[in-house]
């Protein structure tokens, strides 16, 4: 027994504790709802045994977003000798990513998946998630002016890293981005210390994700128990119309917009084109990893669409760090979820804070199992959302971020193809 279950890949295991904590709280909650025997295990083993598993990935939130994106800026290499290649795959991987996030930003708003919890619900999820009913905490009052543009360069770097979880993530990211293009203004001899420090740290960060990740089949039972066992159906009901919600959005963009965009800049048949990158789709979809699918991603750029090895070596390996259209529009629709989830309204000028750091952030956004899930508490800190939040949409994430990592390398493809067309290659009809 125990060694089948050692064969069985990790998201399958993060599938059977998803449906096995649901299935107990569901069965707790009809049978031992509201008993002192429930509120025992909740509050003294399984939200404890969740929190365990949250914290992992909440303290590598700081060294990952600061590494990543210094060092994804700094693989640009001089913006003055970027050339045509680059300027355009930078163009197209923006256009890509903006739309995406207008896409699930708008889809919540018209679905509002997370609406229509009870108050009663609600109330035990606060208190679940460490929060009293109504204890949400009034957000700061809203900057104007001059003062927002002087809030994203910090004084202390340090004090925002601090006090980066209670909002002051962006100056952090700034930071960062700032240092990320400082570096591509040196000679790389000079910068490859630093650069070879960060790339050790994330490396380092990587495998803490890694580690936390082998706990998740664990976690996620412990966290579906704790939410369903407290909350019964509903929760799961908001859940499955979440679900719904990033898939809808992930197959427009797919089939939607990377069809026009293929159509328009590529002169490429959208039907022909999916069928030829099959091999991609696949590979991506079973192993969650943008990275591990980049040689399968580069050998069918080449043989199937006659995309140039130059040209795909460089917008591809570029595209499988920057280019994150299906975790940009991931994140935008959870933020949104969460923010309806907590009854916390978010104005038209958070909703916007949302939609560009969710593009900013896929810079950030490591191509492994998992890697974005530090980001997505991020952008919740930044919009006054408890991040501990996360937690609700961790059971089913493994099947979601599957799914975008599909949407992820298709748009690295459909960008190497536009390119290598706007350089006058003739693609394969």
């Amino acid at each position: 027994m125990t060694r089948t279950r050692a064969r069985l890949p990790l998201h399958t295991r993060i599938f059977i504790g998803m449906i096995a904590g649901a299935a107990l709280g569901l069965l707790a909650n009809v049978t031992l709802g509201g008993s002192p025997l429930l509120k025992g295990l909740i509050a003294n083993v399984t939200y404890p045994a969740g929190q365990i598993f949250l914290r992992l990935i909440f303290m590598v939130v700081i060294p990952l977003v600061v590494s990543a994106l210094i060092l994804g800026i700094a693989e640009l290499g001089d913006p003055r000798r970027l050339g045509r290649i680059g300027l355009r795959t930078l163009a197209f991987t923006l256009i890509l990513s903006a739309s995406s996030v207008v896409i699930g930003v708008g889809l919540a708003n018209l679905i509002k998946p997370g609406e229509g919890l009870s108050e009663t619900s609600r109330a035990a999820l606060f208190e679940i998630m460490g929060q009293q009913e109504g204890g949400l905490k009034e957000p700061p009052k809203p900057k104007t002016g001059l003062q927002i543009v002087l809030d994203l360069i910090p004084e202390n770097p340090v004090e925002a890293a601090v006090n980066a979880m209670r909002g002051d993530m962006i100056a952090v990211m700034v930071f960062a981005l700032i240092l990320g293009v400082a570096l591509t203004m040196l000679p790389r001899e000079r910068v490859k210390p630093l650069l070879a420090w960060l790339q050790a740290l994330f490396d380092v960060v990587m495998q803490v994700i890694d580690l936390a990740m082998r706990l998740a089949p664990y976690g996620v039972a412990a966290l579906m128990f704790t939410l369903t066992a407290r909350s019964g159906w509903e929760v799961l009901g908001r859940l499955g119309l979440y679900m719904a919600t990033v898939l809808l959005g992930l197959a427009l963009h797919q089939f939607g917009t990377y069809s026009l965009v293929l159509r328009r800049f590529a002169g490429l048949s959208p039907r022909l084109f999916f069928k030829r990158i099959e091999d991609v789709m696949v590979t991506a979809f079973s192993t969650s990893s943008s990275n591990a699918t980049l040689p399968t991603t580069l050998r069918v750029a080449e043989q199937e669409l006659g995309i140039p090895r130059p040209i795909g070596g460089f917008v591809l390996t570029l595209g499988s760090t920057l280019n994150q259209n299906g975790t940009a529009l991931y994140e935008g629709i959870t933020v949104l979820f969460l923010a309806q989830f907590y009854n916390h309204h978010l104005t038209l000028g958070q909703q916007v804070t949302v939609v560009l750091l969710s593009i900013l952030s896929g810079i950030g956004t490591a191509g492994v199992p998992g890697g974005s899930l530090p980001l997505v508490s991020a952008l919740l800190v930044t919009v006054g959302v408890p991040y501990q939040g996360i937690g609700i949409i961790l059971g089913v994430d493994r099947l979601l971020d599957m799914c975008r990592t599909v949407l992820n390398v298709t748009g690295d493809l459909a960008v190497a193809a536009c390119v290598a067309r706007a350089e006058g290659h003739i693609l394969k009809p």
